[in-house]
């Protein structure tokens, strides 16, 4: 196997000779376990840890490698290395932390495509695939919607689903998929390319696991059995990890997520509910709130159903959601350098009285 199997580009190259890294071996992580990696490289895979510096340096989790990073190794065993430099991210995917306020949880790095994966029984949620979207357009990654388990329901069914879809959400690619009837996969197969990486997304048992064993070819994800009260797998994966596809894409598995929480990228927000920012342009005022303001274009366009309702509604709560964070955010920053200039301040006065 080549580095260029992983992902690996001339930029990274580039990046390696001018950054003196030429003495170490190159790798991609492909699993993450808190304070451990596998680390993928051209001729072998390593169970990785971090050396001192580069964990004690981090200010944040964000400064660590995550699932999709290229890093710099040293073997020190035929399946043992150390982590000595992460290299530069093209994408960064992440989303507000589950339970931590003001701080982001990245979901993976380096990625080119985000499929985001929902069913068609009981997982069919608008608001959640614009939350995706958002996500996704923040971290500049292309988008493509999956609805899946379309064996479950008639043509009819399908074709009601992908046009609520399509009314909703503009300009983003959208398949109808079954792992078991193997409708869309050879479509699906088209779009994925030799060299980059795609990122599922979505939540418990839409059949993500199910999704790569059906692109692979092979049984390399566990599923979960059919539960027959809810029509779904039940959810097995429990960690992110890449894997390589048979024809040269490379995707990396996500456990479902519960929440997905909005942070602090505004052009992500622009860019899911571009037809409201168009019409914010014609507002009277410069920092309309689209709320209660007179002469709002986008509250008139929502009187005279030009706009749809549940969308603006959606856009409403993320836009609060990025806000909360934006200030939660700032506040743990100023703590945070509060805190720095405490520190150094101990120590000023400790060497003066020395």
């Amino acid at each position: 196997m080549k580095l260029e199997d992983l992902g690996y580009t001339s930029f990274l190259n580039d990046y390696r000779i001018e950054n003196d890294l030429a003495g170490f071996d190159v790798g991609r992580v492909v699993v993450e376990h808190k304070d451990r990696y596998v680390v993928k490289s051209d001729n072998s895979e390593y169970e990785c840890e971090l050396i001192g510096n580069l964990r004690y340096n981090a200010e944040s989790r964000a400064d660590l490698p995550a699932v999709g990073d290229w890093v710099a190794i040293s073997a020190y065993d035929t399946d043992k290395a150390l982590i000595h430099a992460i290299y530069p991210r093209h994408s960064i995917m992440e989303r507000q932390a589950v339970g931590k306020t003001g701080q982001k949880q990245i979901i993976a790095t380096n990625i080119d495509y985000g499929l985001i994966v929902l069913a068609v029984n009981r997982d069919f949620n608008i608001n959640r695939v614009e939350r995706y979207l958002t996500i996704c357009n923040a971290s500049k990654v292309s988008p493509v919607i999956l609805l899946n388990k379309v064996d479950l329901i008639d043509n009819k069914a399908m074709d009601a689903l992908l046009d609520q879809l399509k009314d909703r959400i503009k300009n983003v690619p959208i398949l109808a998929i079954s792992n078991y009837s193997q409708k869309g996969i050879a479509e699906l197969k088209k779009i994925i390319h030799f060299g980059k990486t795609y990122c599922l997304l979505g939540s418990s048992g839409v059949g993500k696991s199910s999704l790569i064993n059906t692109l692979s070819d092979q049984e390399v994800m566990q599923t979960g059995e059919i539960s027959e009260s809810i029509d779904r797998g039940r959810h097995v994966t429990s960690h992110r990890e890449l894997i390589l596809l048979k024809n040269g894409g490379i995707i990396i598995d996500n456990p479902g997520m519960r929440e997905v929480g909005i942070t602090s990228s505004t052009c992500g927000l622009e860019m899911t509910f571009d037809d409201i920012y168009a019409l914010a342009k014609d507002c009277r005022f410069n920092d309309c709130t689209h709320t209660t303001e007179k002469d709002c274009a986008v509250l008139d366009a929502l009187e005279n159903g030009d706009l749809d309702q549940e969308l603006y509604y959606n856009f409403q709560k993320m836009v609060r959601e990025q806000e909360r964070f934006e200030i939660s955010e700032h506040e743990r920053r100023r703590k945070r350098k509060n805190a720095s200039k405490m520190i150094r301040r101990v120590i000023k006065n400790k060497h003066g009285d020395g």
